[in-house]
């Protein structure tokens, strides 16, 4: 494969007519690193997507990729490769020859072109399926295929845009272990652009927040869960309750919060319970509390049986200061 690539946006930006799609973003990802785009739909996290790849011309910024300007080049002429969600393989060529057919276009002699196209197949694990036809594989094989095809080129960059959403939920996680393994052992960047918090957090060694057509934060990703900036992102990224203060807002984990039978000794929150909901190892407590609306409790299983609560009971709600983090206005 290329050398590893960093990759740096200046101020990009992408409109479409009045509206602005991404605004001025600026953000640097390191070399080798499995970066996601993390967002609602219409954030704009695709349309930065194909601005790197080079499918969406710029409205203004710049893309800098090892310090070169690679704003207004062709996408072949960039050296990032992009795989689409639709997979888009070639019905009538076999697997070996969707693989192999940049390599065509570009006049590589049929063996060697097949030849490489059979080496990136064993990567993927799709060697025994080289000889068939797209349409006798399944999701999941079409997407290794699609894979295969796109790392043919030696990218430096490899873009993604949502590659497991078509995916059964099964396969979904067993692709996202694959994807983590192939980017381990290629050394290149993957920037992956999802709108799935679980695979964000699963797959990512930086995640970057969009809405708005802006980044909302960025980092590794055991940061963002844990520290979110916004009230934006504590709420997409999930797993936080939002609590209003006097001097501004802050989040605290569902699994930080107690939830006790008993009025505790020193300040704690009274509530009612509306709601709870099993989840194999953890259950989730959904409360009612003055000046707060609903909230989450999220506890083990064991410590919920042992002290079991009811719908309509009053509880008390409890946490460390230590586990609240302010949040932005």
């Amino acid at each position: 494969m290329s050398a590893k690539s960093a990759l740096e946006l200046i101020k990009l930006t992408k409109r479409y007519g009045d509206t602005v799609a991404v605004e001025a973003i600026d953000q640097t990802i390191p070399n080798g690193t499995y970066a996601c785009l993390l967002g609602p739909s219409g954030c704009g996290k695709s349309s930065t997507l194909r601005m790197i790849a080079g499918h969406e011309t710029v409205s203004s910024g710049d893309i800098l990729q090892n310090s070169l300007n690679i704003t207004d080049l062709p996408p072949a002429r960039r050296g990032t490769a992009m795989m689409f969600q639709s997979y888009a393989l070639f019905p009538h060529l076999s697997v070996v020859d969707n693989v192999a057919f940049s390599l065509k276009m570009k006049g590589v002699d049929k063996k060697t072109r097949q030849a490489e196209a059979r080496q990136l197949l064993e990567l993927v694990d799709m060697a025994p399926y080289g000889d068939r036809l797209p349409t006798q594989l399944s999701g999941g094989q079409q997407q290794r295929v699609a894979l295969a095809r796109a790392l043919i080129t030696k990218p430096s960059i490899l873009l993604l845009d949502e590659p497991l959403s078509a995916l059964d939920p099964f396969l979904r996680i067993r692709m996202r272990t694959e994807l983590k393994r192939l980017q381990r052992e290629l050394g290149i960047s993957f920037i992956h652009v999802t709108h799935s918090q679980d695979e964000a957090l699963a797959l990512a060694d930086h995640i970057i927040v969009m809405n708005g057509g802006r980044i909302e934060q960025d980092g590794p990703p055991q940061t963002v869960f844990d520290a979110p900036r916004t009230e934006f992102v504590a709420r997409f990224i999930g797993g936080h309750n939002i609590l209003g203060e006097t001097h501004g807002k802050m989040a605290v984990r569902t699994d930080r919060m107690s939830i006790l039978q008993d009025q505790p000794e020193g300040q704690a929150m009274p509530a009612t319970v509306r709601a709870v909901e099993y989840l194999g190892t953890m259950v989730n407590v959904t409360v009612e509390a003055p000046d707060a609306g609903e909230l989450t409790v999220s506890v083990g299983d064991t410590a919920f049986f042992a002290k079991p609560v009811e719908i309509g009971q009053s509880v008390f709600l409890k946490w460390k200061p230590e586990h609240a983090h302010s949040l932005a206005a």
